[in-house]
């Protein structure tokens, strides 16, 4: 019999974001441990119906497109690192859906180079946040405080460095998303 305390997520519908060269294990891994905990989990990115491949030759197919999805559509997103991120931001549909996710305060989680994201879409001023260390100067440059550390957590937002920090970016991500409020609770 499964308790609610094994699926902390329970209904809370979910997005991983990838871009072309995505870094694999930096979605497989969320993924996975999203639907673990009980959430519904979708792959989206700047087209839909899109194959995008990883550095590593992992295949994710793009259910949906960030364009074509609101803020009120999902409880949480994570967004995966690798080179995907360097084209993401420059999608003005991705651009829009995370600070529409940032204004209503959802979870927005992003690691390693999926940092150049939320910069470009100019929500990490004035807060802290880790990246990839050969980001840390674009993430200054964009007014956020960078520290080097497994996991940031500064309100809404989850940040960590890479593949190694993938436990505690997870566990920092679902503990954040379970206590927020869920889209059928608004």
């Amino acid at each position: 019999m499964t308790h609610f305390e094994d699926k902390p997520l329970e209904g809370r519908r979910a997005a991983v974001m990838v871009g072309p060269l995505f870094e694999d294990i930096e979605a497989l891994y969320p993924l996975y441990r999203l639907r673990e905990a009980g959430a519904i989990v979708q792959v989206i990115g700047s087209t839909a119906g899109d194959t995008v491949e990883g550095k590593k030759g992992q295949v994710l197919d793009v259910e949906q497109a960030a364009d074509d999805l609101l803020a009120d559509d999902l409880d949480l997103i994570v967004i995966a690192g690798g080179y995907g991120p360097d084209k993401l931001r420059m999608d003005e549909g991705v651009l829009r859906l995370v600070r529409a996710l940032d204004e209503q305060g959802k979870p927005i989680a992003f690691i390693c180079h999926a940092g150049w994201v939320p910069a470009s879409a100019g929500i990490i001023e004035g807060r802290a946040a880790t990246s990839a260390p050969s980001i840390a100067d674009d993430l200054r440059n964009a007014g956020a405080e960078w520290k080097d550390a497994e996991v940031v957590v500064d309100g809404n937002l989850v940040s960590s460095r890479g593949p190694d920090d993938l436990p505690a970016f997870m566990r920092a991500t679902i503990e954040l998303a379970a206590r927020a409020p869920t889209v059928t609770q608004r």
